[in-house]
């Protein structure tokens, strides 16, 4: 059922063209994840969510856990059924908020206690708890409950959250019992090599059907996240999907592409989308601006999305500026659509031998132009 089959291997790089099969469908890699927290991908439909060619979304487990619960989730058909997706959807254990709302939680071997950012009351998460709610969900991958700690944690405090992840890692898999769902490890380990490496060796002796590193995109400059990806390379597993967590830049998909990556997510599209901002190629444009006032060009030439193809930057200037909704669904869209065309430009390069890590298709000279 979950079957990872590769394709095609880049000659030049790491990168490799696969296919990932779940119970709703299968996922071609390499893949760029858009993130729907709280069972949505914020001002963004699933119809829309197909339209761009989204394959698989994210869910977060402790946010639905508060709001509206796994038990109506699961009363009503299970996550696909209650947000109308029909196909994949991977669910965070809730480790990321280990980390985000840590003035909030306190953490010990036995799990995370937390004092719920909605109405204050007390909420313990403990690795058998997330293997509960994400079964009761009932995502096509859910993911180990662990400790991600910030980017500025001393090696002493990365190497206790190693060996926490690596207990609760214990414990998720002899809790997680649902068949039809697969259970990916996380690879902890923050800066430090030795740590990282120790933890991948833990992670991979579950045979798990996938893998995730983890602990990225937590503070760290973009040169230290590749120095992570890099040097994991290596001594990465061959036969699972591997996962980069919170990563959605071009340039730092690019790189962990070339490093043997298949799958990223990220809130930056629909959150710069909110914003009124736009990625173009490899920029960030304000579309509040007053440059694009009178500009009656697609927003992008290159883009097919409903954003490029019916409106106009002038319009969107003008949505934006009065904070119309409209604006923020359409610019959200375009973003989504925007790093999906990427992870397919990328597979088109792979395919072709033309891949590397400055892979940038919208370049006159670029012999992947035509897949952009």
């Amino acid at each position: 059922m979950f079957d990872f089959d590769i394709h095609y291997r880049c000659p030049n790089t790491s990168a490799r063209v696969a296919s990932f099969s779940t119970p709703h469908g299968k996922v071609n890699t390499p893949q760029f994840m858009p993130v729907g927290t709280l069972g949505t991908v914020k001002g963004v439909t699933s119809n829309q969510l197909q339209e761009v060619n989204a394959q698989m979304i994210l869910a977060n487990t402790y946010h639905l856990h508060l709001q509206p619960g796994e038990s109506i989730v699961k009363e009503s058909g299970g996550l696909h059924n209650f947000m109308s997706w029909n196909k994949p959807i991977l669910t965070d254990s809730g480790g990321y908020q280990v980390f985000s709302l840590g003035k909030l939680n306190t953490i010990d071997d036995e799990g995370v206690s937390f004092k719920s950012h909605r109405d204050g009351s007390n909420i313990q998460l403990t690795p058998e708890k997330a293997m509960q709610i994400q079964m009761d969900l009932g995502a096509d991958v859910a993911m180990a409950f662990d400790q991600c700690p910030p980017s500025t944690a001393s090696k002493l405090e990365v190497e206790n959250a190693c060996r926490r992840t690596h207990y609760w890692l214990e414990r998720c898999v002899i809790a997680h019992k649902k068949e039809g769902q697969a259970l990916f490890g996380i690879v902890q380990g923050g800066r430090f090599p030795d740590l990282r490496k120790n933890s991948l060796k833990t992670v991979l002796d579950f045979d798990l059907p996938g893998i995730a590193i983890g602990g990225v995109s937590v503070g760290e400059t973009t040169s230290e996240i590749n120095e992570v990806v890099r040097y994991l390379k290596p001594f990465l597993p061959e036969k699972v999907p591997r996962y980069l967590m919170g990563i959605g830049t071009i340039r730092e998909m690019a790189v962990a592409v070339a490093s043997g990556i298949d799958l990223f997510d990220c809130v930056l599209p629909t959150r710069l989308g909110r914003h009124g901002t736009a990625l173009v190629r490899d920029e960030r444009w304000n579309l509040r601006n007053a440059r694009f006032r009178n500009d009656y060009q697609p927003l992008d030439t290159s883009c097919v999305c409903e954003a490029c193809t019916n409106h106009t930057r002038a319009y969107l200037h003008h949505l934006v500026r009065n904070d119309e909704l409209l604006g923020l669904t359409l610019l959200s869209i375009h973003n989504l659509s925007h790093l999906i065309r990427f992870s397919r430009a990328m597979t088109a390069a792979i395919k072709d031998s033309c891949f590397s890590e400055d892979f940038a298709p919208w370049q006159k000279d670029s012999i992947a132009r035509h897949t952009w």
